[in-house]
């Protein structure tokens, strides 16, 4: 059984400089009651995975905004200026990587895999530095996993297992990133009964999850 805690709770196990994986897709399915509380308790140096980096004072643009982010690696930032001229400054490294890799790197992260091997990028700058292996006389990139130190992801319900279903958009990073780190915190849209999810349903098991955020502040 777990323990519902409050976001104010959690923020403080987060500590400085830490990797966060962060589900959303353009702030949808983005656990913004966790990212409101990082932004108050104002401790950051963080390494933010994520598909992209929102908009203004939407999702993870309330942590561009207040300044919490040293380090991105997104697939695009085209819909936040402030993440842009953040990059622009100095004041954020933002590694960009195509969507596709991006999620199958963490998945790589999650189930132990040594790297994804994928022809996207070759002969481009994305190719830099990177080891290259020929397979079948076919070239393909070799891009390591990612982990996390925090996976903050967002579901539709939690039980008091923490067994997790998704809706809509938020299937797309969150059930990845649940696998890929050494904690991970879940902020339900509602907290059921014990077997009101349906086995068949359960896109996260319990066992994956640390941490669910009540509905209280």
């Amino acid at each position: 059984m777990k323990t519902a805690k409050k976001p104010r709770e959690l923020a403080e196990m987060v500590p400085e400089g830490a990797v966060l994986l962060i589900g959303g897709f353009m702030a949808v399915g983005t656990p913004e009651r966790m990212i409101d509380a990082l932004v108050e308790r104002g401790v950051g140096g963080f390494t933010v995975v994520a598909n992209d980096t929102a908009m203004p004072g939407h999702g993870i643009g309330k942590l561009v905004t207040a300044g919490l982010i040293s380090r991105a690696i997104v697939s695009h930032i085209g819909l936040n200026p402030e993440t842009q001229a953040k990059m622009i400054a100095g004041e954020i490294d933002v590694e960009l990587v195509p969507q596709g890799t991006l999620v199958e790197r963490i998945r790589a992260g999650g189930v132990g895999l040594g790297g994804v091997l994928t022809a996207t990028g070759l002969g481009t700058p994305v190719a830099d530095g990177k080891p290259v292996v020929e397979v079948d006389g076919k070239s393909f990139l070799l891009e390591k996993p990612i982990r996390g130190d925090f996976a903050l992801i967002r579901c539709k319900h939690a039980d008091y297992k923490g067994n997790l279903d998704y809706a809509l958009t938020a299937h797309n990073f969150n059930p990845i990133m649940a696998m890929a780190a050494d904690t991970v915190i879940a902020e339900p849209q509602e907290i059921v009964p014990i077997g009101a999810i349906p086995p068949d349903a359960v896109k996260t098991p319990g066992i994956l999850v640390d941490h669910l955020l009540s509905r209280g502040n």
